[in-house]
């Protein structure tokens, strides 16, 4: 009996901290529980004792603040400020920039799900989907991977056609003669040019996303926008930006590029101005650049602007026809054609009005990058890992159905249907997360959080899907040649992975140890009042803080074993009967990512940062958390819709699974072993609940990609990706045969059956479809329309041979 008044007085107790109910009403409700329980339970004295000092040690500090705040508070603040790990400029304003978003509901341990679900659903205007439904399908026609790979360049055409319908200013608004296009719409064309060339989107993504143009817009001086915009808008400058140098990489505060105030000759007159040295490298667009951005540290030794010499990161924009600019020469990043080269400074003067931004920037670059990168790195290369997971979607689900191993269609087989669902359950799910993503940066959002994560996982399940399609191609995809329509994405997968912040280090340091102080409701706050002078208001704000703060942490344990009991069951949730249960188990896992998240930091401190694994772990949960959430949202925007189900399906398996398996890995290697199991029973109280996807999931996701066109699942699978219809296209010509072949099924399987029962025998010299049609098993009309679709069959299997003098170097070529 005693058991049963025990269990009652903790679960009770966990779901006043779950409601968060406010904490004297609570105290309160949990003293008469003690006094029913010390009357009528027959509980030993002792424990009496031990709860009422348990009850005594929370009442107490609670109801005299003075006397906490003296011995509780005063020495945790102490303590706090001296274990504050040293943050670097760089550093504060990387976590500074950018806003938080959905991030920090997921952080709160109880999203807000009516919240996510009220966002407006991410529309194209009439305007921007003429765009991208002609000129940039017109650009997609007009160029071929394998010629861009002959030439290393665009064709001429391409470029022109770029110029001409303003590629370059997708992101420039109108009165400077731009497109003033959405980020959703902006992320739709780079999405699309993905699907047929990752030169061709390279390419357009650089001046849409650092470009400068995005500077420009939120730091430029009205005569730089003014003098700039229009030139960018109509491609009459070419722009790149210099961020990374030898010897400064991830780490851009230890770039040793200079500019040193002086006075210099310009224009005839002596002016007060810059003096630049630097060395940059792979800089797209570099090459064929008329407008250079560059990143440099600004020096004043000479005290001509003030009393500091070490004046910090700082932007510039130098025509590179300025004197002492050398530009030009190219990197070959992988065999990609899209212009990416180095270029250097050498005593390069300009006027301080060549600051973007003008002198009221100076020193403040590493804050104007970070707060354009959040969008850039939201927008372009997220479109890129989409395209890439839709691109192989397409040709990998038609391959398998066109090609044919012991008379049956690869897709038959259960060992490429496990890829082909990967391929396919990856592309739904990173549309749904590019799509939520882009239209928070419409809704004023510059996700700097969110962006690591899209950056990230969406272009290593890029790589991932066209490491699948590779396998599903064997022999197709490894033999180059103009009808390889994989090879070229095989090939720069690990450019993606490479630019922007290598994944490692966006997957280690940046999404949660980013995250952790951005996206906490707290530790930001906190971490203020560390470094504030005037100690005594800090220490009552810290102190209001940490009850808070407490609070917070003890209602998300609480909230953790509740839901975990109740199997997330307790509290309402929006959605239909399919989505339910996974908005129910995101509360569940949202409640446990924020108590761990709490616990690491508070064990840890400013060790988290060098325990790179478990914060990855963290980061991996909060990430499969948001992109479950868009998972979710698409599903809703689109009204339910019953032929998406299996893709939500697998979207949600796989996203809880590799959630609860991120979490399981942090409980094995927690810091402290005994909490770490302890946590276990906390969070997993009957185990894990999600395992991933399974067989006849995959199956049914598997069969999605291998359906006719015009299937309203595949059709949205595939919405956006570039879809050729020429013969003489290699992707044409895989949609071209798989329609002949299935137009001729019916007299397949009647040549099959003919073949079995011994109707048509194997004859020297002839195929079966003509044996067939000579044993009068097929009339000549038949025979020859089985022979066509063959003939196109035989057209997507064949690779490309070479003669040795087509093989041989020839002049221009890279030896």
């Amino acid at each position: 009996m005693l058991a049963v008044w025990l269990l009652v007085l903790v679960l009770g107790t966990a779901y006043l901290a779950h409601r968060r109910t406010a904490p004297l009403p609570a105290l309160a409700i949990v003293a008469v529980y003690l006094l029913v329980m010390g009357a009528y339970s027959h509980a030993p004295g002792w424990l009496m004792v031990v709860f009422w000092l348990l009850w005594l040690a929370v009442a107490v500090p609670l109801a005299l603040p003075e006397l906490r705040r003296k011995h509780f508070t005063a020495p945790l603040f102490a303590w706090f400020q001296k274990v504050l790990p040293p943050m670097s400029a760089t550093e504060k304003d990387a976590i500074e920039a950018g806003t938080v978003w959905w991030d920090g509901e997921l952080f709160s341990g109880r999203p807000d799900w009516d919240k996510l679900l009220a966002y407006p659903k991410a529309k194209l205007t009439a305007e921007e989907q003429a765009f991208i439904d002609g000129p940039t399908e017109e650009l997609c026609a007009m160029v071929s991977e394998w010629e861009i790979g002959q030439r290393m360049d665009l064709p001429p055409e391409a470029w022109a056609h770029i110029k001409q319908h303003g590629f370059f200013a997708l992101i420039i608004p109108k009165e400077y003669g731009g497109k003033g296009f959405s980020a959703y719409a902006h992320s739709q064309v780079a999405m699309k040019l993905a699907t047929r060339s990752g030169d061709l989107a390279s390419t357009v993504m650089v001046p849409n996303s650092l470009g400068p143009a995005e500077l420009l817009l939120h730091y430029g001086t009205e005569e730089q926008r003014n003098h700039y915009l229009p030139r960018l808008a109509r491609g009459d400058d070419i722009p790149c930006f210099a961020l990374t140098g030898p010897l400064a990489g991830s780490d851009a505060g230890a770039m040793p590029d200079s500019g040193v105030i002086c006075k210099g000759q310009w224009n005839g007159e002596e002016v007060i101005g810059l003096r630049l040295n630097w060395e940059k490298r792979y800089i797209t667009l570099g090459p064929v650049a008329t407008l250079l951005g560059v990143a440099f540290k600004a020096y004043d030794p000479d005290h001509l602007l003030g009393d500091k010499e070490e004046l910090g990161i700082s932007l510039a924009l130098i025509p590179t026809d300025t004197l002492g600019v050398e530009i030009g020469r190219r990197h070959l990043p992988l065999g990609a054609a899209f212009m990416n080269g180095p270029n250097s400074g050498k005593d390069v003067f300009v006027p301080l009005e060549y600051l973007i931004g003008g002198p009221e920037y100076l020193g403040k670059g590493w804050m104007m990058l970070m707060n354009c990168l959040s969008v850039g790195r939201s927008i372009s290369l997220p479109a890129v890992g989409t395209g890439a997971a839709k691109y192989t979607s397409l040709v990998t689900g038609q391959y398998s159905q066109v090609r044919e191993q012991f008379n049956v269609p690869l897709s038959a087989f259960e060992g490429i249907q496990e890829a082909l669902a990967r391929i396919g359950g990856n592309a739904w799910l990173m549309d749904s997360a590019r799509i939520l993503t882009a239209n928070a940066v419409d809704l004023g959002e510059k996700p700097s959080v969110l962006s690591a994560i899209l950056k990230y996982h969406l272009t290593e399940r890029g790589r991932e899907c066209i490491t699948h399609a590779m396998d599903v191609h064997g022999g197709k995809g490894i033999i180059m040649g103009p009808s390889n329509y994989l090879g070229r994405s095989w090939q720069g997968a690990p450019i993606f992975i490479t630019v922007e912040g290598a994944n490692i280090l966006s997957r280690n340091l940046m999404i949660f140890g980013q995250g952790a102080i951005r996206c906490h409701p707290y530790v930001l706050k906190e971490m203020a009042l560390a470094n504030r002078e005037d100690r005594d208001q800090a220490l009552l704000e810290f102190d209001d803080l940490l009850m808070q703060h407490i609070g917070f942490a003890v209602s998300n344990a609480a909230s953790t074993l509740i839901l975990s009991l109740s199997l997330g069951m307790l509290g309402k949730v929006p959605g239909d009967r399919i989505s339910r249960p996974y908005f129910r188990a995101l509360n569940r896992l949202s409640a446990a990512f924020a108590m761990l998240a709490d616990l690491s930091m508070m064990l840890l401190g400013g060790e988290l940062k060098r325990r790179e694994r478990l914060s990855a772990r963290l980061g991996d949960v909060l990430s499969h958390l948001y992109l479950a959430s868009a998972a979710l949202k698409r599903y809703h925007d689109q009204d339910y819709p019953e032929h998406v189900r299996p893709l939500l399906h697998w979207a949600m398996e796989e996203s809880l699974g590799k959630a609860e398996t991120a979490i399981d890995n942090l409980l094995s290697n927690f810091p402290n072993r005994f909490l770490g199991s302890a946590l276990r029973v906390l969070v997993f109280p009957f185990g894990r609940r999600h395992q991933g996807t399974d067989d006849h999931l995959d199956a049914q996701v598997a069969a999605i990609i291998g359906r006719n066109a015009g299937d309203p699942a595949l059709e949205e699978l595939l919405e956006g990706c570039f879809r050729p219809t020429s013969t003489d296209d290699p992707v044409g010509a895989l949609q071209h045969a798989l329609n002949l072949l299935q137009e001729v099924q019916p007299l397949q399987k009647k040549l099959h059956k003919a073949v079995k029962a011994g109707q048509v025998r194997e004859t020297p010299g002839q195929s079966e479809i003509e044996t067939a049609v000579a044993a009068g098993v097929l009339t000549v009309d038949e025979g020859e329309q089985l022979q066509r679709a063959e003939t196109a069959r035989r057209v997507v299997i064949d690779v490309d041979d070479f003669s040795k003098e087509e093989l041989l170097p020839s002049e221009g070529k890279v030896r």
